[in-house]
């Protein structure tokens, strides 16, 4: 049974488990869909549908007597031609808007579509952060804390503000630190931080010896003020969602999605292949290229700003999930996130 050769018959049967799937998490058998009236066919109709569905690979049994769930390629023919995109809810659009202000600083921002898409799915919700790159130094002050602390205010682009507290080999004092800002602003003003970072090594490479007192100075606070996190490429919100699903779905899918929160690599990755897609994109299973992925589903959108794709955002949680929903709400999300940007730039 190729794609072409699924009729009404049989995608009204395979809609509705699936449909059916996702709501319970539990297999399903032609007696259900009749008795409760999904299909208006015989058991022994539906048990042949069902039986070439799952022949076609659309549906699996996990045991002889079960019913049928679907598998990898009956969610991606039930996305790609069975499925009807929801209407994302006033309400729902009210909350984004009020949540994504424009107000908030960018990183405020994203955090905040982490945690939006995270509740309004219950399932893990995950931004990807600008690349450094895009990070241009305009401003950055040092105000001295305690001891060794230091308050680190980076000022980038044109409006986005940061806020980090460095601890240094030694104390410095107002004046030394002022210094060191002046030395960094007169310099490094209008270079991204991949620039700023690269020529700081090789000048303490180079000159180390030979430095003045105050450029010694600068740029030892700036080696630790714009020393790379590995924090800096997404943010992630509502793991502890997936606990919830752990009655309804395998466990050890819930298992190898935490693995995957944990290999950066492969959400990076999986980030990165969406990049330069239009709209929304759905990973099912194995789509993406990662074993480790099996089991699950990913669907992201770019956020932009002035056409220029800044990250991507998006849902991560297991194959049973409900697309309608996700769907619409990944894409709606990532709308009102680019606008917002693009507001918040202008305003800026």
């Amino acid at each position: 049974m190729a794609e072409s050769d699924i009729n009404e018959r049989a995608q009204q049967i395979l809609t509705m488990l699936i449909q059916r799937y996702i709501r319970d998490g539990q297999p399903v058998g032609s007696k259900t869909l009749v008795e409760e009236g999904y299909v208006a066919l015989s058991s022994a109709s539906v048990r042949n549908i069902m039986s070439d569905l799952e022949h076609a690979g659309y549906i699996c049994s996990p045991h002889t007597s079960a019913g049928r769930m679907p598998t990898a390629k009956g969610y991606r023919f039930y996305v790609d031609s069975l499925l009807r995109a929801e209407t994302s809810s006033v309400r729902n659009i009210h909350d984004l808007r009020r949540h994504l202000r424009t107000d908030n600083s960018q990183q405020d921002l994203l955090e905040s579509a982490s945690g939006l898409l995270s509740s309004l799915t219950h399932l893990a919700g995950i931004v990807s952060l600008p690349k450094r790159s895009r990070y241009v130094l305009r401003h950055v002050e040092f105000l001295p804390l305690d001891k060794k602390r230091v308050l680190v205010i980076l000022v980038f682009n044109e409006h986005e503000v940061q806020n980090r507290i460095i601890v240094t080999d030694r104390e410095y004092s107002s004046s030394e630190l002022q210094q060191a800002a002046n030395y960094l602003m007169a310099h490094y003003s209008g270079f991204d931080l991949n620039e700023i970072r690269r020529f700081l090594l090789q000048k303490m490479h180079d000159d180390r010896k030979n430095l003045e007192f105050y450029m010694a100075a600068a740029l030892e606070v700036a080696d630790k003020a714009f020393e790379p996190k590995s924090s800096d490429d997404y943010v992630i919100a509502g793991e502890s969602h997936l606990f919830s699903l752990a009655e309804t779905t395998n466990l050890d899918q819930i298992k190898t999605l935490f693995e995957t929160f944990t290999q950066k690599h492969v959400v990076l990755h999986l980030l990165d292949q969406c990049l330069l897609s239009e709209g929304v994109k759905i990973f099912i299973g194995q789509e993406s290229g990662v074993e480790v992925f099996d089991g699950c589903s990913f669907v992201a959108a770019p956020y932009v700003l002035e056409d220029s794709t800044l990250g991507v955002l998006g849902v991560i949680g297991p194959s049973r999930m409900n697309y309608e929903h996700v769907i619409s709400t990944v894409d709606i999300t990532a709308k009102l996130l680019s606008a917002v940007l693009r507001d918040t730039s202008v305003s800026g």
